[in-house]
C-alpha cells in the first residue's frame, strides 16, 4: 500500500546533515505501521514526503502505487493527514471545522458519518465549541474526525498522542484498532515505546536512519545479550557503579530500575554483580533476569 524506497532529503544548514537518511520501508495494506523514534529522528520529515507536502531529494515512494512526485494530486484524494501540531481552524467551532474539511473534499458529515460516529459522540456535547478552547484529547478527536471525513485509503498519524494525556491515549489507540478493522492502512508515528507494541509492524528510527523494522515481538526477540534489572536504595550510586562494571556489555537507568546486559558468554553474571555491588556498599540490591523490551532493543541498536 505505501513504499518509500532510498529517500533521501536535507535541508538547508552549515553541515547539511540528512533529515532522511536513504529510509527504505514498505506498509501493506490493513496494517498499522509503526514509524518508532525520538523527536529529530525524521519521522516527521518521511510523513510529509509521503503525503506530497515535502519533495525527496534523491528516491521514490508511492502510496496505493501513485508516485509521491507525479500523482500527488491523486494521492491527496485518497489519504487522510493528522500532523503532530494542532492544525484546525481555532476559531470555528468543532462542527464548522468538520463541515470545512467535509466540503474541501466534496463530501458531507452525513454521507461518511458512519466512519466517525463513535468519535464524533464524543464531541458533539461540544460541537458549538471553539476549536481552539477544546481539551487536548478532544482536539485530538477532532483532527482524527478532519482527517477520516473523506473516508481515506491510507491515514497518517505524526505523533497523534503527544502531549495527551494517558487515558486518551489509550481512548486513541482503541479507535485506531477499529479503524483498521474497517480496512484502512494506518501509518503512525510515536516516540512513545510502549505504543509500539500496539502496532502490526514497526520501523525503529534514529538520525534519519532506519535501525530495524520488524514485528514490536521480533524486534524484543532479536535482543541478543542476557539482561537484567537492577534496584538499590541509590539510584545515582548504583548507575555509577554498574557503569565500572567490568563484565557488563551496558547500563543505563529505566524507570525504578537499572537495566544491564550481561556481555557474551559471561558465566555466572548475576552472581558475580551481586558480589560487585556488595563489595561498593550497595544496599538493598534487587536483581532480576528478564525479557528485553523494545525500548532496550532500541538502545542497543544505537551503539
Amino acid at each position: 500500500m505505501v513504499t518509500a524506497n532510498n529517500l533521501v532529503k536535507s535541508y538547508a544548514g552549515k553541515n547539511k546533515v540528512p533529515a532522511v537518511d536513504h529510509v527504505s520501508f514498505s506498509v501493506n495494506e490493513g496494517e498499522i505501521f509503526g514509524l518508532i523514534g525520538p523527536d529529530g529522528a525524521g519521522k516527521t520529515s518521511i510523513f510529509r514526503i509521503l503525503t506530497t507536502l515535502l519533495l525527496p531529494d534523491e528516491g521514490s515512494a508511492t502510496v496505493a502505487r501513485f508516485d509521491v512526485v507525479k500523482d500527488y494530486k491523486q494521492i491527496r484524494n485518497i489519504i487522510g493527514y493528522m500532523p503532530g501540531r494542532f492544525s484546525l481552524y481555532p476559531d470555528l467551532s468543532v462542527e464548522e471545522n468538520l463541515n470545512f474539511f467535509a466540503t474541501v473534499f466534496g463530501t458531507s458529515i452525513q454521507e461518511n458519518y458512519n466512519l466517525i460516529k463513535e468519535i464524533y459522540v464524543q464531541l458533539e456535547p461540544f460541537k458549538k465549541r471553539r476549536a481552539g478552547n477544546l481539551s487536548g484529547g478532544m482536539k485530538q478527536k477532532l483532527a482524527l474526525c478532519c482527517a477520516l471525513i473523506h473516508k481515506p485509503t491510507v491515514l497518517f498519524l505524526d505523533e497523534p498522542t503527544t502531549g495527551v494525556d494517558p487515558v486518551s491515549r489509550k481512548e486513541f489507540w482503541e479507535i485506531l484498532k477499529r479503524l483498521k478493522a474497517q480496512g484502512i492502512t494506518i501509518l503512525v508515528s510515536t516516540p512513545y515505546m510502549d505504543e509500539a507494541v500496539l502496532c502490526d509492524r514497526i520501523a525503529l528510527i534514529q538520525n534519519g536512519k532506519i535501525l530495524s523494522i520488524d514485528t514490536p515481538a521480533l524486534i524484543s526477540a532479536s535482543y541478543p545479550d542476557k539482561l537484567f534489572a537492577v534496584k538499590a536504595n541509590k539510584m545515582s550510586t548504583l548507575l555509577k557503579a554498574l557503569s565500572e562494571f567490568p563484565e557488563k556489555e551496558a547500563s543505563y537507568a529505566f524507570g525504578e530500575y537499572a537495566h544491564v546486559a550481561a556481555k557474551k558468554d559471561e558465566p555466572e553474571f548475576e552472581n558475580k554483580l551481586k558480589k560487585y555491588l556488595e563489595n561498593q556498599r550497595i544496599e538493598n540490591v534487587e536483581i532480576k533476569e528478564i525479557t528485553a523490551t523494545i525500548e532496550d532493543s532500541f538502545i542497543k541498536l544505537l551503539k
